[in-house]
């Protein structure tokens, strides 16, 4: 009676093993790239990427685990979202994991710790091979082994291993557990942050031979080091830098559409950031470098300045009695308005000026530009003239009081050219200030800046002198 028990009793704890195996056994899904229904891609100009992966994934009803292949090796795993488009109630994401094994040989003898293997060595002596079996007993800091019951602080010649272990991933992976209620694929979308993705933007600009003219063209280079290829994307690039947490990475962005069209990318506000969004799709290699045209426009009209700045030490003590020369910074400036045939948000780059000369192009100089909001005004720096020399010197200075200075300044602007120009002289003055008398007119810039215009006629030079009183 006893025995009979016994074995119903074994039948049936064998019957609820099986059971419970049958049940908590999870049926593992492999999605790689070839399941790609699209890929949306949003870079930022500070490393920074947005990558929106849709697949259309067939899973099992019930519990299961979903390994997501084909991810950026730089993925911020806390920023990982997945979510069904179409089945949003029937699909949740019970854990999440992110593993990346980067193969490599340290790696793959950590994973056979404990277990044996084979070493061989080429025997010099013997002119053979000697094949050892050793048990792998530890990794950290150098290998150990077990020969022959005796232990090896390391061991000359090659480790041969039986293969690679099942469980050891060899590229990045997002790995969830889940549970699906939809009979159908779900059109599963998995957004992420990665870094080592970046853009920036280039501009020719050339000029007309008298400098009022100009054409631009830019381009958007794109650099992509995050680990994997991003095949017929739909490219956005951000302009601006968006805020990052440093303890939890992070992206805070805002709402709002302004729309302006250019040739291949189409620009819209994204509050405090621009948007550009290229009218098709592209392949993004990994380890690539790719150039994609920003915008081309011609007829832009632009002005060549000549410019003279003074400093404010200038005021507050006695200086050198000997005439200083002094650089004549030459700038190209322009608006950036519809009127100019240009009037959308352009993003922070390096100018690059060229001039035609007698059919030919000639590099003249460059410059960075910040990010510039339509309408407007841009100012690029584009090198020194040659031709127009600039002098100072201080003809007087006097201490009124202890907070209290006057001086008086000679500046001599000489024109070797053949054509007149005009130059302008900024001077930079300090506290309460007064300038009691001047050769020339001036203009009031702001509280502490004037601007002398003068206009010189060629092979000639022009004297501006001015006094002026300078409160401490």
């Amino acid at each position: 009676m006893k025995v009979k028990c016994f074995v119903f009793c074994l039948v049936g704890l064998v019957a609820t093993l099986v059971t419970f195996t049958t049940v908590t056994a999870k049926t593992v899904v492999n999605s790689t790239a070839e399941e790609q229904a699209m890929v949306e891609l949003t870079v930022y100009n500070n490393n920074l990427a947005l990558v929106k992966d849709t697949r259309n994934v067939e899973l099992p009803v019930g519990e299961g685990e979903l390994n997501f292949m084909d991810v950026a090796s730089h993925i911020m795993p806390v920023t990982v979202h997945a979510r069904s488009l179409n089945y949003p109630e029937d699909f949740t994401v019970l854990e999440q994991t992110y593993q990346y094994d980067l193969m490599s040989p340290d790696k793959l003898l950590e994973k056979y710790v404990g277990k044996k293997i084979k070493i061989i060595n080429w025997n010099e002596f013997q002119d053979r091979q000697d094949i050892v079996e050793a048990i792998l007993l530890s990794t950290h800091r150098g290998q150990i082994y077990k020969i022959n019951d005796e232990i090896y602080l390391g061991y000359p010649g090659y480790k041969v291993l039986p293969g690679v272990p099942e469980d050891f991933v060899t590229e990045p992976t997002l790995k969830w557990s889940y549970e699906n209620r939809a009979e159908k694929a779900h059109k599963l979308e998995v957004s992420y942050l990665t870094t080592n993705i970046n853009w920036k933007a280039d501009y020719v600009m050339i000029l007309d031979e008298d400098d009022t003219s100009s054409s631009i063209s830019a381009w958007v280079t794109l650099n992509n080091e995050s680990g994997v290829t991003y095949k017929n994307a739909r490219l956005k690039l951000v302009a601006g830098k968006v805020h990052q947490v440093e303890e939890t990475p992070g992206v805070y962005l805002m709402k709002s559409l302004a729309e302006a069209k250019i040739p291949q990318f189409e620009e819209k506000a994204f509050s405090e950031y621009h948007l550009y969004d290229l009218k098709r799709q592209t392949t993004i290699k990994n380890n690539e470098t790719k150039q994609i045209s920003l915008l081309r426009a011609f007829g832009v009209n632009t002005q060549k300045e000549l410019l003279v700045y003074g400093t404010r030490n200038y005021f507050i003590e006695p200086y050198s009695e000997q005439t200083e020369k002094q650089p004549v910074s030459v700038y190209i400036k322009f608006k950036n308005s519809k009127e100019n045939n240009l009037g959308i948000p352009l993003p922070a780059g390096i100018v690059r000026v060229y001039k035609e000369e007698n059919g030919s192009l000639q590099f003249i100089g460059e410059d960075r530009m910040q990010h510039t909001p339509k309408d407007e005004e841009i100012r690029l720096k584009v090198g020194e003239a040659f031709d127009v020399v600039a002098e100072r010197i201080q003809t007087d200075y006097r201490e009124i009081t202890s907070k209290l200075r006057e001086s008086e300044w000679e500046i001599t602007i000489k024109n070797h050219k053949e054509k007149d120009v005009t130059v302008g002289i900024v001077e930079p003055l300090l506290g309460n200030w007064e300038i009691i008398k001047s050769t020339h007119p001036y203009q009031k810039v702001d509280a502490f800046t004037v601007r002398f215009e003068v206009n010189i006629p060629r092979n000639q030079e022009i004297k501006v002198i001015y006094r002026v009183r300078v409160g401490l």
